[in-house]
């Protein structure tokens, strides 16, 4: 039987859920007054707020909130050089509040988007959902037609495999969106009235080998699974491309995720390997073995994404013709883009997050510089993201064990 994860029923809980192992980041460049809808769900949190643009404005945020803030002036003087990875006048800049969070979770949002009700006229509580989604199970190997089966009122239908029910921890908690869509600018011109009114009472887990355009305004995700991973890229303020930030960082973690669970199977059959060996050589000859091939994941943990709740109210819709010339070059890129990260590989050697994504680096280099000199500079920019993080994260440097396994009904 699926486990579920029991929650209090109340919009607000008693005590608040992982109060003290996550944070909330909120990239802006205005006053955070939206902060007061959502003060019943934000206030026991803390936030860490990344201000982008003009570092002499005054953001106010609402009395009464636990944060830090962090302007330009205050990143260029933690990362000093390397502040160069941070994206300016972008909402990429948001990365910056993942890299120097200590909680294992983190929860990010746009200060455009509001608290969503429920068909029946309830508050939704966004992320008293997203904690719900990353403390329960993923199902990446095989497709459950019941949706998520570890969410109450719901099981594995006839036919999934018994040997696959624990699942997998999850990684990221992606929600969605109601009034205006996350369109891309062709799309938002061709309808500019659209708006989504569709609530879909779901939650899906994106299937193993699958991208997905990710968005960032109500994401949230498992830092010592993922964080290194989360990067957005290069954006914005001297970019040739912009609103490509999370979409960029879906991709890249979507695929160190993919290929971990690759390598997963391989540790898996190389152990098969040393075992049966084992009857043919002598101890000592097995530990020798050992310690020069088993430079891989070993005991790694395959990691999940899910999508769908929680919904938030997006009140804004940004400029279409604003927006296309933010994102008609990656409109052209992506159709080379997309490919790459299905055709993307890793070594065995690549054991950690950090590894995984320097690797990526490096074919991203190789592979995408030859379509725009813009992808060596971003290369070079994710070498750069991973050693700033480890320097402000040095204990993070090894993938931390992942949220278990799911405990029966």
């Amino acid at each position: 039987m699926a486990g579920t994860v029991t929650v209090p029923g109340s919009s607000v809980p008693s005590t608040p859920l992982l109060k003290d192992e996550l944070d909330i980041v909120i990239p802006t460049i205005r006053n955070l007054d939206f902060l007061e809808m959502w003060r019943p769900f934000f206030q026991p949190y803390h936030l860490i707020i990344v201000q982008d643009g003009d570092p002499s404005k005054v953001i106010k945020v609402p009395e009464g909130f636990d944060y830090e803030l962090y302007n330009r002036n205050d990143i260029n003087r933690i990362l000093g050089p390397k502040a160069s990875c941070i994206s300016f006048k972008d909402s990429a800049c948001r990365c910056f509040g993942y890299m120097v969070s200590k909680k294992k979770y983190v929860f990010t949002i746009d200060d455009d988007c509001f608290v969503a009700k429920d068909p029946s006229g309830k508050d939704i509580n966004a992320l008293e959902q997203h904690i719900k989604n990353l403390l329960s199970p993923s199902t990446p190997f095989f497709f459950n037609t019941l949706y998520d089966p570890y969410r109450e009122g719901a099981d594995f239908v006839r036919g999934y495999p018994f040997s696959l029910r624990e699942g997998a921890p999850t990684a990221v908690s992606h929600g969605l969106w109601l009034n205006i869509p996350d369109y891309d600018a062709p799309t938002q011109m061709v309808k500019p009235r659209e708006r989504n009114s569709r609530y879909v009472d779901a939650v899906l887990t994106i299937p193993k080998g699958t991208l997905f355009p990710m968005c960032g305004m109500n994401l949230a995700f498992d830092r010592q699974l993922i964080g290194p991973a989360m990067y957005f890229g290069l954006m914005g303020d001297g970019q040739p491309i912009g609103r490509y930030d999370d979409m960029w960082a879906g991709w890249c973690v979507k695929v160190c995720i993919y290929l971990t669970e690759l390598q997963l199977v391989f540790t898996l059959n190389f152990r098969n390997e040393i075992f049966s060996s084992q009857k043919k050589k002598g101890t000592e000859e097995m530990k020798l073995i050992q310690l020069c091939k088993l430079q891989v994941i070993c005991d790694h943990l395959s990691l999940g994404v899910k999508t769908g709740l929680p919904y938030l109210w997006h009140s804004k819709a940004s400029n279409p013709f604003v927006n296309l010339k933010k994102e008609y070059k990656g409109i052209f890129w992506q159709e080379d883009i997309i490919p790459f990260f299905q055709n993307a590989t890793l070594s065995k050697e690549c054991d950690t997050v950090q590894k995984c994504y320097i690797s990526l680096s490096e074919q991203v280099k190789e592979k995408l510089g030859k379509i725009d000199p813009y992808f060596v500079k971003l290369a070079d920019a994710m070498v750069t993201w991973i050693e700033a993080w480890d320097e402000l994260n040095p204990s993070d440097a090894v993938v931390a064990a992942g949220n278990g396994k799911a405990a029966a009904k």
